[in-house]
This record gives structure tokens, sequence and C-alpha cells, in this order.
């Protein structure tokens, strides 16, 4: 309670907590509200008597009702809460369900579209594949396509020259791989046109071993694309590819 020794004057009707008179709650006498007036103007100290700690109810406080936000089967006090909560709990549990099946679809929504507008458009996805006519090109030769910016080598093979790979020892390869598990038909040979040493562009039907050789830094590589002499750490690579006919090759 504030303090009845503030100064008055100007500021007397700022300290007045009700608009009404004040309802004690202990027992003790104070003086009236003209004799506090008169003490408040005479600026001296209202005096009372009896107990000094007096406590004051504001009744004009209406309770706050926050009956509409209560489920009705709670609302007896006379009835148990606990006959409802079954009810109660199962209205929770599929609140809960449906909010929770809600939040997964739309995540699940959200991020499909997000990936969606990341991927390829139908005129980079055209160019990620290449199909080649394998009639085009003559025994013993070997063609240079471009397949996304990078050159690809396609090689048709004499019998002379599938006898020759696929007897390599492999213990004298630095990229140990066999012959076979570098083509899908032995007559034809699909790898990229890149140095695995630096990124050169190798030369074809050049080198020690008649298949590519990378002037660059002497790199050498035979007919099946395998390394076989130069600072060169692997084979070249051989791109996915497939056969739709015996006269096409899809590559990508």
């Amino acid at each position: 309670m504030m303090s009845l020794a503030c100064r008055s004057g100007a500021l007397t009707p700022y300290f007045q907590a009700t608009n009404g008179s004040l309802k004690a709650l202990a027992s003790g006498t104070f003086n009236t509200s003209e004799n506090v007036k008169k003490a408040l103007e005479s600026r001296t100290r209202p005096y009372v008597s009896g107990a000094t700690g007096v406590r004051f109810a504001h009744t004009d406080i209406k309770i706050p009702d926050f009956s509409d936000y209560r489920r009705p089967d709670v609302m007896d006090p006379n009835k148990s809460s606990q006959e409802s909560s079954e009810s109660r709990r199962t209205f929770s549990y599929v609140l809960t369900g449906a909010t929770t099946v809600v939040g997964i679809y739309t995540a699940k929504t959200v991020v499909t579209q997000f990936v969606s507008s990341m991927s390829a458009s139908a005129d980079v996805l055209a160019l990620s594949k290449i199909e080649i006519k394998l009639g085009d090109i003559p025994e013993g030769k070997n063609m240079t396509f471009k397949w996304r910016g990078k050159p690809l080598f396609v090689r048709h093979r004499t019998e002379k020259e599938i006898a020759v790979e696929a007897a390599v020892n492999l213990g004298e390869l630095r990229d140990p791989q066999h012959d076979k598990d570098r083509v899908k038909n032995p007559s034809w040979v699909i790898v990229l046109g890149v140095c695995t040493h630096l990124g050169c562009v190798p030369i074809a039907n050049a080198g020690d071993y008649g298949g590519y050789y990378c002037p660059c830094h002497g790199s050498h590589y035979d007919a099946s694309g395998r390394i076989r002499k130069g600072p060169a750490p692997l084979n070249l690579e051989v791109p996915y590819y497939e056969f739709p006919d015996d006269d096409t090759v899809v590559v990508g």
C-alpha cells in the first residue's frame, strides 16, 4: 500500500487507488476519508489506532470467465473429469494425427516442387544422350563425337585387335581391367576422349599400342582404352551406353 507519508498538493488526486471507499480486511481502526483528506492537506501523517497492518480489497474487479474455452464434459464441478477422459483423449489423438498427416503432405509437396525446380530442363535432357549410327564407322577406324561438352571416341575394332586386347596380362597393367569388362560388344569400344592425366584430348589410332596417344605428356593407351605407358594413372573412362539394335548405340 502506498505510504500515506507522500507529499500532498497538486498530485494528491493521483494517489487515490479507488473512486470509492475501501473496505478493511483486518481488525483495526483507521481514520475516515475526511480525516485522511485533512491530514494530506495539512501535510501531516494520519493517525492509525490499533493494528498497523491494514489490507483493503478492490471489490469491483470481475473474475475472468473461461467457460467458452472449456470442454462441456468438464464444466460440471460435481462430476469427475476422469469419466470423460477417454473421449477427450481420443479427440486429442485424432487431431494430432490429422495435423501430422497434413504437415507431412505439405512438406512432401514443398520438397518435390523445390527439387523439380532444380532439375534439368527438356533441352538439357535432350543433350544428355546421343544416338550414333554404327554403320557409318568402318572397321578399324575411330570416330569422335561431342557428348556433354566432351569428346567421345567410338572405335570399330578388327578381329585382330579384339584378340590382342583379350590376351593382355592384367599383371602388366597400371589400372588392371579386362577387355570384356570394358565393352558390351567386342567389336565396339566407346570411351571418353579425355586423358586421365591432365584432361588433354588423345589422338586415336596412335601410340605404341595402336590405341590412343596423348601428345601433351606422352600417355599411351591400347585399343581398349587402358593406360599402358606414360604418366596417366587410370584407364579412359567408359560412359554408360546401350545397343537398341545392331546398328545403333545410345550413349547416356
